[in-house]
């Protein structure tokens, strides 16, 4: 009994233990870090148009892409806005597949877009050698996450990078919450005066069942009885005398083969506890043997 006890103890405490860890998990990007490595992006992009004075303003993030603005107006190239962007990109481990479009401040057209991808790095970049004018630009970000057959690609942020480590809370929490609830009603079943545990079952002396894995097995007031003198002497010889004095009030030998009847029949209700016992005393009586 004691043992079962510990180990469902032991199993709650790992349960809540991993609840911790998943919903503590920090393999998803951080917001932190990707703002820094944006920023520096938009840094090299003003240094490539030899501008060292301008800021770069606050990144601002519009659902799973993130906008780099700028302080100033400056014109790029296309291959060295790639080259640098993807330099930064694999250096920080920002991403290794995303896409990238660079829209007019104004009217928010794109004047010019491309896509990295980890397995698709062959003539990714459109427009060689021309030089986009001196304008006003912002740079809007997408992360990539490839799928299992890296077919297609969906966006990643920190939100549904994490959303994985979120299902397995949850999940666990409701796992938690269930054993947590059988543990409850189990103590409560303890608690209960006229609810005795007998190893893997329960014995509800007021209402002379035995219980175990929501099964209800019935006994007779004498089996009851006799079950329970027993139960209170557990792991004792109750001489034969004894039992039939408080059993049957000693009527004879025709109830001292009536015993050994209802012997058996306990025995066969008791049987799926295979540490549960009955033995015979020869010459004695009979003595429960239980782990108490």
């Amino acid at each position: 009994m004691r043992s079962r006890h510990y180990k469902f103890s032991f199993t709650l405490f790992i349960c809540l233990l991993m609840m911790f860890f998943s919903g503590n998990g920090q393999d998803s990007p951080d917001e932190k870090s990707v703002e820094v490595a944006l920023r520096m992006i938009g840094h090299q992009v003003l240094l490539s148009s030899k501008d060292s004075t301008s800021r770069v303003l606050p990144i601002v993030r519009e659902g799973g892409r993130y906008r780099i603005q700028f302080e100033s107006e400056f014109e790029f190239e296309p291959t060295r806005l790639v080259s640098l962007i993807d330099s930064i990109a694999s250096e920080t481990n920002l991403a290794s597949s995303y896409i990238v479009e660079v829209e007019q401040c104004e009217t928010r057209a794109v004047v010019y877009s491309f896509k990295m991808d980890d397995l698709e790095q062959s003539d990714i970049i459109p427009c060689k050698g021309r030089m986009q004018p001196k304008a006003c630009y912002t740079l809007m970000f997408t992360l990539l996450a490839r799928n299992e057959v890296g077919s297609t690609a969906l966006p990643v942020t920190a939100e549904n990078g994490a959303m994985g480590y979120g299902m397995l809370a949850v999940f666990l929490a409701m796992l938690c919450g269930l054993l947590l609830f059988l543990w409850k009603r189990r103590k409560a079943a303890q608690n209960d005066p006229n609810l005795i545990p007998l190893g893997e079952y329960h014995f509800d002396k007021r209402n002379t069942k035995l219980l175990i894995n929501q099964q209800k097995i019935e006994l007779t007031s004498k089996e009851a009885d006799l079950l329970l003198l027993l139960y209170t002497m557990v792991n004792t010889t109750v001489e034969r005398e004894v039992i039939l004095n408080k059993v049957w009030g000693d009527q004879g030998d025709y109830v001292g083969r009536t015993l050994d009847v209802f012997i058996s029949k306990l025995r066969k209700k008791l049987e799926a506890d295979s540490n549960l016992k009955i033995a015979n005393i020869r010459g004695v009586g009979y003595k429960l043997i239980m782990d108490v």
